[in-house]
């Protein structure tokens, strides 16, 4: 059986690390984390400031979610601190 990517259905199982989407780093998980707890906020209150969904927020202080630099800066603007952007591919 063949996949629309052209990719047989066992060879697809076999794969590993090169299909995984790249996460949010470390050090800009640590870095939310201290920057939101700094203007003493919840994720949730950070959220509605936003006007995002608080699973966005808790996906990257997780570290789950898939880094986007757009929703970064929009996070990195709203509580004044720097934050690690992701790398360009």
């Amino acid at each position: 059986m063949t996949t629309g990517s052209g990719m047989s259905a066992a060879k697809l199982d076999a794969e590993t690390d090169e299909l995984k989407h790249a996460t949010v780093s470390t050090d800009l998980k640590q870095a939310m984390i201290k920057a939101r707890n700094a203007k003493g906020l919840t994720q949730k209150q950070l959220a509605q400031q936003l006007n995002m969904q608080p699973q966005v927020i808790n996906e990257y202080e997780s570290g789950k979610a898939i880094p986007n630099n757009a929703v970064i800066a929009k996070i990195e603007r709203h509580l004044g601190a720097k934050l690690p952007r992701a790398a360009k591919k």
